[in-house]
């Protein structure tokens, strides 16, 4: 079974959003991390990677996520991760692995694309 990685792009609410769907290990981070770099050159610096839909994601991801973290933060902007409702706490893979290598307290992450983008939303799903 092949299942496509999917970088689409979007705005909601003054953010620039990138919804990824998929595997995100080797072969794909490439692709998001060009993405994320597009979105930093176009001049957004409010970003929301929803991530709801990424089912695996190796150390590379990970690797992806930080780089990304750390590009937002030298522009003094704001990055927001997207995880499943329940998975942002407990059932996500992306989660599970962001926990395990002990980088999930560098993200601020959201349920949902509304509270990810709401100015002065609920606070993100703490660790």
């Amino acid at each position: 079974m092949v299942v496509a990685f999917k970088v689409t792009g979007g705005e909601r609410g003054g953010w620039a959003v990138l919804h990824v769907s998929g595997e995100l290990d080797l072969m794909t981070s490439p692709v998001l991390r060009q993405r994320v770099h597009d979105e930093v050159a176009e001049g957004r610096h409010r970003l929301v990677l929803d991530l709801s839909e990424v089912y695996f994601c190796d150390s590379s991801g990970v690797g992806v996520l930080i780089a990304a973290r750390r590009l937002i933060r030298s522009c003094r902007g704001r990055l927001r991760l997207i995880l499943p409702a329940r998975g942002a706490a407990d059932d996500s893979h992306v989660n599970r692995v962001l926990g395990a290598l002990g980088v999930r307290r560098l993200f601020d992450v959201y349920g949902d694309l509304a509270e990810a983008v709401a100015e002065d939303g609920p606070e993100p799903l703490s660790a």
